[in-house]
């Protein structure tokens, strides 16, 4: 039984003989460092059941605990804080049975409800950028998370592969490719399609300046330019079916994903299902139909379909135009009871989007509770800030966007470059010092942007990142390799083998442990609050922790040969752990560096 749960239990017992009153909760935090103990009571919230001092209740209970709970070996009280020190023998039990747990911290695989996570999502107009690598890290490392705390996982997306956007890119392309494919040009798809996006954008400033040389005034060029025109019929095209824009649209797309595929391969991420948004966009307009039989939609004067959410604190929502054409949140409501009908057991889902659809999805899943969906209530809209450069915002149109591609390139050059100043490769082929690169440079990207509350606005800066100390991805993944090579020399030995029960711990072995036990508590934490920086922080506490206890205590050079091969085994639990919430963020470590 773990020791809060014991503790919980005791401490509500001391109350109800000291006190004869019942506690409905315990609060814990960890003892303060400049105080003696491993856990603390906080005994101010109790003062709302038992009356009197909170120094006296704690001295009570302290003393109940040390007589009747083995664990608790001395206490302290200081103001409102009961500090409790807990018995070597309890950590090092702790320890037997963490060592040979080689899934320590992960829940039981598909012990909770599944859920299905929405990531990236880009549209097929240009390559992914910036932006795109914060949604897919969070979504990724989220369902990681999910998946770790025993939930079934499903990970999805939906490509929004239609609409006028894709027609500029497609009409440039027409107008000025000459024929240019990625085979030719030597241009990733999602590049060369990317380019035409921008194309248009440039002519279509052209034509409108011109308009507005002719006379015209500026909003009316804007709607006029010739360009834009063509781009609108050609989407009328699409949507009647026609065979040539048709041919056109999958021809182009195909070059996209294809160019999509390597930025995720690169990334290391991945998808079990994909949606389009030329399959679903028509989706959802029966629901409406079933939506105003039951009263939760309204039809005004026009024939558009609406909903009324004022008294939820909201306004008015359109559902269905007044020609009977969908809106996105049409889509939206047909796209999730889709992905339920698709995959039957889901009973949650997560969708990664910024924060500026903040509102969209407060509406979204109102109107699926209102419908009557039993797993609307447990849609959560994972709300991201948005991701800034010291050289301000990007635009796509004008193709001022960080590209995702140039900037995981970038970041392995620039790790490539710290590495070789630091000198500490000898000994690496090229090929490994490649491969080596990559790992630093992406998981100094990679926890740079995860170790942040989701909610919170990032401004990236790339050399930052890559820093060899403090709370980086350089830093963390440096320390597992320095565990490792501890290992290479002490071949630690076989789990089964250990019994270390009866040694005296050293205080930083003790603290250690300590964080090492908070592990399967943070993975359970991390996914109720659907917050990867809640992993990244814990792993940075437990390396700094290691650190203290690597340069405080010697490990290889300790003559009692118990106490060595404890400290090794220890050693080797750390790196178990980093590893694991590490795989959790999708970073990589390597075994030397």
């Amino acid at each position: 039984m773990q020791l809060q749960t014991v503790l919980t239990t005791k401490v509500k017992e001391a109350v109800q003989e000291c006190f004869q009153a019942a506690l409905p909760t315990v609060e814990f935090q960890p003892t303060r460092k400049d105080f003696e103990g491993d856990i603390t009571v906080v005994v101010f919230p109790m003062l709302r059941h038992v009356k009197g001092n909170p120094v006296q209740i704690g001295e009570q209970i302290g003393s109940y605990l040390e007589k009747h709970v083995d664990e608790v070996v001395k206490f302290n009280v200081v103001k409102g804080f009961l500090n409790l020190v807990i018995s070597d023998a309890t950590y090092l039990n702790f320890f037997q049975e963490a060592l040979k747990d080689k899934t320590y911290g992960l829940a039981k695989p598909d012990s909770k409800d599944a859920i299905m996570v929405e990531y990236s999502s880009p549209n097929t107009n240009k390559p992914l950028h910036l932006g795109h690598i914060r949604n897919i890290l969070l979504g990724y490392s989220v369902a990681n998370i999910l998946k770790a705390a025993g939930h079934k996982v499903y990970k999805t997306q939906i490509v929004n592969d239609r609409g006028i956007h894709i027609c500029k890119s497609m009409l440039a392309w027409k107008k000025f490719g000459n024929g240019e494919t990625p085979e030719n040009s030597g241009l990733k798809g999602d590049h060369l399609v990317g380019k035409y996006y921008v194309a248009f954008d440039k002519a279509y400033k052209q034509e409108i300046e011109e308009l507005i040389d002719a006379g015209q005034e500026k909003a009316a060029a804007e709607k006029q330019a010739p360009i834009l025109l063509e781009a609108q019929k050609m989407l009328q095209q699409w949507e009647a079916g026609d065979e040539t824009v048709t041919a056109l649209w999958k021809r182009m797309n195909g070059w996209v994903y294809h160019g999509f595929d390597q930025t995720y391969a690169t990334m290391g991420v991945d998808f079990d299902k994909l949606y389009y948004e030329s399959d679903t966009y028509l989706l959802g307009r029966d629901m409406v139909g079933d939506g105003l039989e039951k009263g939760v939609f309204f039809t005004k004067e026009d024939g558009s379909v609406w909903i009324d959410l004022t008294d939820e604190g909201l306004d008015e929502k359109i559902v269905l135009r007044a020609d009977g054409t969908a809106v996105y949140m049409t889509q939206d409501i047909g796209t999730a009871i889709q992905r339920v009908t698709d995959f039957p057991d889901i009973n949650g889902m997560v969708y990664t989007v910024g924060n500026e659809q903040d509102y969209h999805f407060k509406v979204l899943f109102l109107i699926l509770k209102k419908l009557g969906y039993r797993w609307a209530d447990k849609l959560y809209h994972l709300s991201y800030g948005m991701v800034d450069l010291p050289s301000g915002k990007m635009k796509s149109r004008e193709g001022t966007v960080v590209d995702a591609d140039d900037l995981m390139e970038e970041m392995t050059q620039t790790a490539a470059n710290i590495s070789e100043e630091l000198g500490k490769l000898e000994g690496y082929s090229d090929a490994e010092k490649q491969e080596l690169y990559r790992t630093i440079g992406l998981g100094a990207l990679k926890y740079y942007i995860l170790k942040v509350d989701p909610k919170k606005r990032i401004l990236f800066n790339p050399e930052e990142s890559v820093d060899f100390q403090g709370n980086t991805g350089p830093f963390i993944q440096y320390t597992y390799a320095r565990i490792q090579s501890i290992l290479r020399k002490a071949k630690p030995m076989d789990a089964t083998d250990a019994h270390f029960t009866g040694i005296p711990l050293h205080p930083k072995e003790k603290e250690l442990l300590k964080q090492v036990q908070l592990f399967p508590e943070t993975v359970q934490l991390a996914a109720g609050n659907y917050s990867p920086a809640l992993i990244a922080n814990y792993t940075y506490d437990l390396v700094k922790e290691f650190n203290s206890f690597y340069q405080q205590v010697s490990i290889l050079g300790e003559e009692d040969m118990l106490k060595r091969d404890f400290r090794v085994c220890l050693s080797q639990k750390v790196g178990e752990v980093i590893k694991t919430a590490f795989g959790l963020l999708g970073v990589a470590v390597p075994e030397r560096m």
